[in-house]
């Protein structure tokens, strides 16, 4: 009967281990689509944080652009409010020249006022400042303001007389617009 038990217990034992090996055999082919799935997630992963590693990059690239250009124009409009107190003194510069003719003056004392002038005006040149032209052109409520309109035989509706007050533009934005007289 021992003998029996034994030959029984081996042919269990056997048996199992050829069971066994099946199972291992199925363990492996589970574990290896198990790694292949954890690989192919990964890899999406890996794409995803590509992805958004390239974003950041270019919002990063856009976002520096875009601070250049502020202070570019920062730079470029940071005397636009002196400028604009300056304009009213060189126009007033502008209309004694206009009017010298009208009296008698001293030629050195007008000689002065006209260098005074000149420098004024190639001052505010320097920093980008710009006489809008106005007499003949067509009027541009964007650059004119019109203060009264006239009749005229010599410029056709719509167009520019006379200019009561200059206009001026600091590099591409106009800082004050030129006051003028439309012809109808």
């Amino acid at each position: 009967m021992v003998n029996e038990s034994e030959g029984i217990l081996d042919n269990m034992a056997s048996e199992t281990d050829v069971g066994g090996l099946v199972d291992d055999s199925l363990a492996k082919q589970d574990q290896v689509v198990d790694v292949a799935q954890l690989l192919e997630e990964l890899q999406k992963s890996n794409d995803q944080n590509l992805d958004m590693a390239q974003r950041a990059q270019a919002e990063l690239a856009n976002y520096r652009k875009r601070v250049d250009d502020e202070r570019l124009t920062q730079q470029q409009y940071a005397n636009s409010r002196l400028i604009i107190r300056l304009l009213p003194i060189v126009d007033e510069l502008e209309m004694a020249l206009e009017h010298s003719g009208d009296t008698e003056i001293n030629a050195s004392w007008l000689d002065g006022i006209k260098l005074i002038h000149r420098k004024a005006i190639q001052m505010l040149e320097a920093e980008g400042l710009h006489k809008i032209d106005a007499i003949g052109q067509a009027f541009d409520p964007l650059q004119h303001e019109a203060v009264s309109t006239a009749d005229s035989n010599e410029v056709a509706t719509g167009y520019i007389l006379e200019v009561l007050r200059n206009g001026y533009k600091l590099h591409d934005r106009i800082i004050q617009p030129a006051q003028v007289v439309v012809a109808r």
